[in-house]
């Protein structure tokens, strides 16, 4: 075996959304960000276009982005603009000692189709998270209607063919790890022998 599969096994279990309400105050230091977001590079990624990309933001731009989020969430939505979602998203982005938009740039060529790109992007977010657990770091990737918005990618400076697929939020959590179960494998498989 070239790893311990138990290990492995362990950290892929104890994966867990840890939303950015129950993170403490503790600083995310840049080394631990670099580090996670270095392991996503290393997700499949068809025809190697790697489009994964990272926009983070910290100090003063995270204390900007925390004022401008609501109010982009409020242009986008117009009439179903929702106070207490603005509130949430702006103590979000000031809970946090970084926060990352996670995008797509669509290979120009266009060569693998985009659902393919789209799928390796989140293959690089469970690294993210993976690493986030080895660290005894809380992941949340939040995903809210408005990130899928062409103000969204003006917002950010992404092409016309690039997407926003959510904003990922990392800390350490307040409080005992979070427990989980999962609907055991006999019921989500179907074997075909013949």
């Amino acid at each position: 075996m070239r790893h311990n599969l138990s290990e492995v096994k362990e950290l892929i279990r104890d994966r867990r959304t840890i939303y950015p309400e129950d993170y403490s105050n503790r600083k995310v230091h840049k080394e631990i960000v670099e580090a996670v977001l270095d392991n996503a590079r290393w997700a499949p990624t068809h025809g190697m276009t790697q489009p994964w990309r990272f926009k983070i933001y910290t100090g003063d731009a995270l204390k900007r982005l925390a004022n401008e989020l609501p109010d982009l969430y409020k242009k986008i939505e117009g009439e179903n603009f929702k106070p207490k979602k603005a509130e949430k998203m702006k103590k979000r982005a000031e809970s946090v000692s970084a926060l990352t938009f996670i995008c797509m740039a669509r290979d120009k060529d266009e060569k693998i189709p985009e659902i393919e790109e789209i799928e390796a992007v989140a293959c690089s977010v469970q690294n993210m998270l993976l690493t986030c657990t080895a660290y005894g770091l809380g992941g949340y990737w939040s995903s809210p209607k408005m990130v899928y918005d062409k103000s969204m990618n003006e917002f950010l400076g992404l092409g016309e063919k690039d997407r926003c697929l959510g904003i990922f939020y990392m800390g350490y959590p307040e409080g005992d790890w979070p427990k989980s179960h999962r609907t055991p494998l006999e019921y989500v498989t179907e074997w075909i022998d013949q």
